[in-house]
């Protein structure tokens, strides 16, 4: 018996972009709203129990079981739990940002979309690390990297290591006192409008491509201390998890964790709350039709 437990509605990030272009099968698209119901009701056909509007508090362990603790008071318990609650992106609130989001405007890095910027123009709005790794990443297809930086300077959020690589790529331009006014598009980004936070002149620009990096957050904090997760909150799984050579703390199977399991045998991650992931539909829906084949390894162990 599967149950699927979703706090608000089925789809999460997905299910609110406006325009999905690179899920495999829709080649010119599709809302991320039509897939969200498609995949509902594929579940459904398959036997999914689905329970919304829901939310799971707490979990408790319980030998082979795991207790989902919901806020109405209620108990949930499993032999397997796999976790793909996703992360919270701060929206950028600029006009024509949410209806060209997952067409052209995309939150977190999206490795996946290079071939869609190779020899155009393109922008990341950022000053972290992660802004950076993926400036130094999309400098190799697009024909210039812009980064957008709200302050004056990148050496109070970004490596130097990081700082220096960037300097050195005659590519990469970044806009300090910089931030995004507007974006245009039909079907597709067009082009953004630049604002001088210092000066406030305004200046538009041809764009292929807009990568935004203004922080996510994993919400993993109702889960046990148990489950390991990094600095950010998010779930560290498989590899991650064995350090030199030894399993985490209290692992008591015979075996590593399986590639998708975090740190308590029969709990899995898929999607964007794992350490690490892509952060891409296609990627979340990949890893969890893989976490499945784990989950039923699982089962076949108990």
């Amino acid at each position: 018996h599967t149950l699927l437990i979703e706090r608000e509605a089925p789809g999460g990030q997905a299910g609110m972009s406006s325009r999905i272009e690179n899920y495999l099968g829709f080649p010119v698209g599709l809302s991320g709203n039509d897939l969200a119901r498609r995949a509902v009701a594929q579940a459904t056909r398959f036997g999914v129990e689905i329970l919304t509007p829901a939310e799971v508090v707490g979990v408790t362990l319980d030998e082979h079981y795991k207790v989902l603790k919901l806020s109405d008071g209620s108990e949930v318990n499993c032999h397997a739990l796999m976790i793909a609650t996703g992360v919270s992106y701060r929206r950028l609130d600029v006009m024509g940002c949410d209806m060209l989001t997952g067409a052209g405007v995309y939150y977190g890095a999206a490795m996946t979309e290079a071939p869609n910027v190779a020899g155009l123009d393109m922008f990341i709005v950022g000053a972290g690390n992660s802004a950076g790794q993926a400036a130094m990443y999309f400098q190799k297809y697009a024909k210039n990297v812009y980064m957008l930086v709200r302050g004056e300077s990148l050496t109070k959020s970004m490596s130097s290591y990081l700082i220096e690589q960037i300097e050195a790529i005659h590519n990469i331009t970044v806009l300090t006192n910089s931030e995004i006014a507007a974006v245009k598009g039909h079907e597709h980004l067009e082009g953004v409008t630049i604002v001088n936070n210092a000066t406030h002149l305004q200046q538009e620009y041809d764009a292929a491509g807009l990568f935004i990096f203004i922080g996510a957050l994993p919400h993993t904090e109702w889960l046990p201390p148990e489950v390991v997760r990094d600095q950010h909150g998010f779930i560290l799984t498989g590899p991650d998890l064995v350090k030199d050579g030894k399993r985490p703390k209290g692992w008591t199977p015979d075996r590593d964790p399986f590639l998708l399991e975090c740190s308590v045998p029969g709990i899995f991650v898929a999607g964007d709350v794992r350490h690490r992931s892509v952060k891409r539909v296609a990627s979340a829906v990949g890893e969890g039709s893989i976490a499945v084949q784990f989950i039923h390894q699982y089962l076949g162990g108990l």
